[in-house]
């Protein structure tokens, strides 16, 4: 074992348990480090309190004089428990959060000194906008941009700063993070919904729409992960050899979740409590080393935040328990990949989640409504749905037996298969009684005892629908949730404004029943979507043919699926919905193909490096180690050493063809990177990275491994997978 494995293993295998200290009931201080209602109640005037929920539920803008209330408010409260900065915190649009720490402390003059937050730092900030990715809409020294608080999402506290939610916009009004075109939807989405929901309930004033995601991930001991330049510089092994014993016996999932395991989790979940983030569920995942972690869904836009903050908290809390964080979607080879399913779902002001049927015909409507209209929506915009997970990470894991194909459809089992094929025999026009009846009470009526016993759930699926929601299944664990947030509102928004014009038309021009009009669209929208659907298993060779017949996508790379982003029917969709317009949306396309490049060019360099520096150096001295033996056994048995030197001539031919590989493939994958390089067309330079680039990973990389199995252990340099994955 080579001394820097010998040292990182052994600091892990002697490495101290940490103690688990007892926590208060967690509900007790859920919340407690954030500026919410409850506290809100106790540090701010009347006045200032009705502005913030009056912003938060209706919208409405806060007076400057009153947001110097409000500052002063939570100055109060922060101080009160210790803090003694406060940041405006926001997503760019480089995946991370972002943050710079301003302290409350301002001189006043003559020695003295106060503890100053005024309205004006509270509500806007000017961060150097061209220093962040921003696809050509600033100029280098066009640097100016603005921070502006976002009160929907409320303040919290972590460690001794006060982090104030924001968006990012550029100083020409331009979006240049993840939450402003997401806020821009979801305001979309509920004016649509309401529209439609009023057609059941007239008190109908605002629809939210909710998420609930599931955040997978991979510990990794700290000082084995260090000891990988690869996990240190790209987030998983470029290299590595698959251990004897992976996830084939399926003893790792569900199964008892191992002591520093648990002891992060405990710190993370009371971390999590603090903050408000509700966490929920913890369990062992498939692959060695792999955990899952979910909360109880929340309106998106606070959703969001919540994740993005939990990513934060998961490396600084594995920090503390010697470990590292992979949220890579493919770490290692040969063992599931990570997701970050969204649950997505549409709720109402009065209560109802308009993706659950109800106990009457007319709340099974709704809920038929909504649900056919999602899978129109869908239907209609599958690429661009595709074009929201994309990312050169995700790409490894898609339609890997783990996760769902590139492919997107949406299942719905058997049993509302059935239900959507007797609407679609509804006769068209309107309704005899005899039919409505009929209709109501045998079809729309039983909609919950279907859903009582609703079909066997299908892993394959991207976009599945279970019970009261859907689930996106293909969103990957790097991910952040709003673009794929942002684009599902969105063309949800777009579909139910249509349908509404279609209904309202039937009901004026036709002199059509509502109900009646309500059927004869959904109808019509069953036959049109059909293509979206299926049942099947999404990993087969059959799909892909068929997939291909019924006219939907199949972009397997991220510059494939991308280019979606910038169509002509995306760009009108956004336009028209004003979540983004067009130069905000060219920005984003070349920002994500420009990060596709760069990402494959680091892990090239990062292969190039360790293959040359590490691998091959190691087995030049494994290969002279075996010439000195050959030479020996020469000495000894003179002539006829070759009948007893025979395995180790052909390990040191192996070895040779292995490096002169390694080395040939290297050079190849630094040509072809240079010849990239030059490209000045960013989307071309991303196809070149994925077409001529990162093909030349395999085969240095099986070359390696191969030699990995053949060198003496005690000299391999880098931490094998049966270290990384199954060290406790």
């Amino acid at each position: 074992m080579s001394t820097l494995r010998f040292h990182a293993v052994k600091e892990t295998l002697t490495r101290k348990p940490l103690k688990i200290e007892e926590k208060e009931r967690r509900s007790s201080i859920f919340g407690s480090n954030v500026f919410n209602e409850a506290t809100m109640r106790q540090y701010l005037t009347k006045e200032a309190y009705k502005s913030v929920m009056d912003a938060v539920q209706n919208g409405s803008k806060i007076d400057r004089g009153v947001a110097d209330h409000i500052s002063t408010g939570m100055k109060e409260w922060a101080i009160s428990k210790g803090v003694t900065h406060y940041t405006h915190w926001f997503q760019p649009l480089t995946g991370a959060t972002a943050e710079k720490h301003d302290a409350f402390f301002e001189t006043i003059g003559n020695g003295l000194a106060i503890e100053k937050f005024g309205g004006g730092q509270l509500v806007q900030q000017e961060p150097d906008a061209s220093s962040f990715p921003h696809g050509g809409i600033r100029n280098t020294f066009e640097a100016r941009g603005y921070t502006a608080w976002d009160p929907t999402s409320p303040a919290f506290i972590y460690e001794t700063t006060l982090c104030i939610p924001t968006v990012f916009v550029s100083y020409t009004g331009e979006a240049l993070d993840y939450k402003t075109p997401l806020l821009r939807a979801l305001q979309a989405v509920d004016n649509a919904a309401v529209s439609v929901a009023k057609y059941f309930d007239k008190n109908v004033k605002k629809v939210n729409a909710s998420l609930g995601w599931e955040q997978e991930y991979f510990l990794i001991d700290s000082a084995l992960a260090v000891s990988r330049p690869d996990i240190t510089l790209t987030g998983r092994t470029l290299l590595g050899h698959s251990p004897a014993k992976g996830q084939q016996l399926d003893d790792h999932y569900f199964g008892t979740i191992p002591n520093r395991a648990m002891s992060f989790m405990r710190d993370l979940e009371t971390e999590c409590m603090l903050l408000g983030i509700p966490v929920k569920t913890r369990h062992n995942e498939v692959a060695p080393n792999q955990f899952e972690l979910a909360p109880i869904y929340d309106e998106a836009n606070l959703a969001v935040d919540h994740n993005s903050l939990l990513m934060d908290v998961m490396d600084k809390i594995a920090e503390r328990h010697n470990f590292k964080v992979l949220f890579h979607e493919k770490p290692f080879a040969g063992v599931n990949g990570s997701g970050k399913h969204n649950n997505w779902s549409l709720s109402t002001d009065t209560g109802v989640n308009l993706l659950s049927p109800g106990k009457t015909p007319m709340s099974n409507l709704q809920f038929l409504t909504f649900f056919v209209n999602t899978i129109k929506a869908v239907h209609e915009y599958e690429e661009l749905i595709r074009a929201s997970i994309a990312s050169a990470s995700n790409d490894h894991r898609l339609g890997a037996n783990e996760a769902p194909p590139a492919i997107i459809s949406v299942f719905i089992g058997e049993q509302l298969t059935k239900v959507l094929n007797d609407l679609e025999g509804v006769t068209k026009g309107k309704l005899s009684p005899e039919e409505k009846t009929d209709l109501k009470l045998n079809v729309v009526g039983k909609i919950p005892e279907i859903l009582l016993d609703n079909t066997d759930r299908n892993r394959t699926s991207p976009f599945a629908f279970t019970g009261n929601k859907f689930e996106f299944r293909a969103v990957g664990s790097t991910a952040n949730c709003a673009n794929p947030m942002t684009v599902l509102n969105t063309i949800m928004a777009k579909q139910l404004i249509d349908f509404k014009a279609e209904v309202d038309a039937l009901i004026d021009k036709k002199d059509m029943k509502k109900d009646d009009a309500i059927f004869n669209v959904l109808r019509e929208y069953i036959k049109t979507s059909k293509n979206i659907l299926f049942e099947g298993n999404g990993y087969s060779d059959e799909w892909q043919k068929e997939a291909e017949k019924r006219g939907l996508s199949n972009n397997k790379t991220t510059p494939e699926a991308l280019k979606a982003k910038i169509s002509k029917k995306a760009i009108s969709l956004f336009e028209g919905m004003n979540v983004m317009n067009k130069t905000e949306i060219e920005a984003r396309y070349e920002i994500e193909v420009e990060e596709y490049a760069l990402r494959i060019q680091i892990e090239g360099r990062v292969l190039g490096d360790i293959a040359r520096n590490h691998v091959i150096p190691t087995a030049v001295r494994y290969q002279n180690i075996l010439i000195e033996n050959v030479r020996g056994l020469k000495e000894i048995y003179g002539k006829d050493f070759k009948k007893y030197a025979k395995e180790q001539l052909e390990l040191i031919q192996d070895i040779s063809t292995r490096i002169e590989a390694i080395n040939s493939g290297v050079t190849k994958m630094t040509n072809e990177r240079k010849k990239a390089n030059v490209i000045e067309d960013s989307e071309k330079r991303a196809e070149t990275y994925c077409t001529k680039v990162k093909p030349c990973f395999d085969e240095i990389r099986y070359h390696s491994d191969k030699l990995e199995l053949l060198i003496d252990d005690e000299l391999w340099p880098l931490t094998k997978y049966r270290e990384l994955l199954f060290t406790k």
